[in-house]
């Protein structure tokens, strides 16, 4: 970096860190944000993969909470319809768990707290008259549906620093902060990469989005006394085949008074999560137990005329959750809201660090977080992106089956599976990633399923992909689709590349 400081360093590539970035960059900050794995590596890509208000936490009260993430929602739907689209979840009634009045109560201020307008309101459903209903024990005989949003999260980080990129941000993947120092109403940070080459960057503030290491860059790396603390809780998730005719999702009353979601996945896929349970480990060592398994399956099989057995497990993924510590003692009541921390240093040099958060809020937190360091940057523009479309997705949010059949229309000679891909992983961009294809061969070498050179390249050139993990679990899915002996020759591939770049 050269030697004038840059406005604000953030470190952290997750969904909060790269919020930030971008809504720094386009009030006109100058930034930096540096990432010591790859984006999303850490919780922001092994979350439930939803955009919701968070039905259960209204009963905890958390009513502003779910206000703010319902109208967050909608806002996403707008910003992201090629990575967030709608989905109805079916709720059957357990006369063992909540009375159904509390639930029909509870889904009546969801439809209204938010003020929703682009979703459908919930409903009350004769569950044995029903398609959703055919998957289900014939003693589960009422039900509830309503609507939330699925989300590709860690595409959701990847979009954001994107557009932090294209204004003007610097984004550093792979750079550990090592430490930072006030010096004069300044920062001094210094960054090491992987292979070793430190960057020194001057800032005039910093934001600490580090998630489950936000102490631990407060402490050993700035100096600093935390005065909140995070608290750490796990949640896994498992992966099986879809066992079920529709679109539909399910939401399972749990016998411990959980929720369960059971999410279409992948096309041919379902995703079943998720627990929680406190975790004192090292976040990056975080791994799925059997006993989380076995929850899960027994959570479902409760329910579904399919059982489902541990055999039927082909994937799974547990993720830390760097929740702000409110001292429940049920880690299922930890409130998922968020909370700032700021140490400046005589009104000079702030530090900002978050604390909490999820996923749907990301962009809210992001604009207050902005708010807390306008007076350190009294000439800054004010909020941005509550109209401004992410990367990709500048297209009506109830338009993208239009746009995915114009992409069809448009290269006929290309597999429709392929094409439909693209639209939904990238939106417009596509249209770049197709440039001058005309035949599947012009895709490039093809390494199984819907995975083709020309993406990976894509991927590399345009998306800080740097591992075959990057590309085959975080930027895209083709993991879940290739054989073992497929997704060695990709990786053999890539490594080929690298050497001879």
């Amino acid at each position: 970096m050269g030697p004038d400081p840059v406005d604000l360093l953030v470190i952290g590539g997750g969904i909060n860190g790269t919020g930030i970035a971008r809504d720094a960059a386009g009030r006109g900050l100058s930034v930096v944000l540096c990432e010591k794995d790859d984006l999303a590596q850490g919780t922001s890509s092994r979350s439930g993969k939803l955009v919701h208000g968070g039905l259960r936490y209204l009963e905890y009260y958390e009513f502003r909470l779910v206000r703010e993430a319902l109208i967050e929602r909608e806002v996403l739907l707008r910003a992201a319809p090629h990575i967030i689209w709608p989905l109805r979840f079916v709720l059957p009634h357990s006369k063992e768990q909540r009375p159904a009045w509390m639930i029909r109560l509870g889904l009546m201020l969801y439809d209204h707290l938010g003020g929703r307008k682009l979703l459908p309101k919930s409903r009350r459903l004769d569950l044995p008259t029903e398609l959703a209903g055919r998957a289900l024990k014939p003693e589960y005989r009422t039900g509830f549906e309503y609507s939330d949003c699925w989300v590709d999260d860690a595409r959701l980080v990847v979009l954001n620093a994107l557009d932090a990129a294209a204004r003007g941000a610097r984004i550093l993947t792979r750079t550990a902060l090592v430490s930072a120092r006030r010096d004069g109403g300044i920062w001094h940070a210094e960054l090491r990469d992987q292979a070793g080459a430190v960057t020194i960057v001057s800032a005039r503030a910093v934001v600490n989005a580090a998630g489950p290491w936000v102490e631990d860059v407060l402490r050993h790396h700035a100096g600093l006394n935390a005065g909140h603390r995070v608290r750490l809780v796990k949640g896994s998730h498992i992966v099986v085949p879809k066992f079920w005719d529709g679109p539909h999702a399910y939401l399972f009353q749990n016998d411990d008074r959980r929720v369960i979601f059971v999410n279409p996945y992948q096309d041919d896929l379902c995703l079943i999560g998720t627990t929680d349970i406190p975790y004192s480990g090292q976040a990056d060592a975080v791994a799925v137990g059997e006993d989380e398994i076995s929850y899960l399956l027994r959570a479902v099989n409760r329910y579904c005329v399919t059982q489902l057995s541990r055999a039927d497990v082909v994937h799974s993924f547990s993720g830390v959750r760097p929740l702000f510590d409110d001292n429940a003692e049920n880690p299922s009541a930890v409130t998922r809201d968020y909370v700032f921390e700021l140490n400046d240093a005589d009104g000079a040099a702030p530090i900002l660090s978050v604390f909490g958060g999820k996923i749907t809020t990301f962009r809210k937190l992001a604009e207050q977080a902005l708010e807390k360091l306008r007076p350190y940057f009294p000439g800054m523009t004010g909020p941005w992106t509550s109209d401004a479309a992410l990367p990709g997705g500048d297209i009506a949010w109830a338009d993208f089956d239009a746009f995915a059949a114009g992409l069809r229309r448009d290269y006929p000679a290309l597999p429709r599976e392929v094409l439909d891909h693209y639209a939904r992983l990238y939106g417009i961009r596509a249209l770049g990633l197709l440039d001058k294809v005309r035949a599947p061969a012009d895709l490039g070498r093809h390494f199984g399923g819907v995975f083709y050179q020309r993406e990976a390249e894509f991927l590399q050139r345009d998306e800080w992909a740097l591992t075959p993990e990057d590309v085959l679990e975080r930027r895209t899915k083709h993991g879940l689709h290739l054989t073992p002996g497929q997704k060695q020759a990709f990786s053999d591939w890539m490594f080929t590349m690298a050497k001879s770049a």
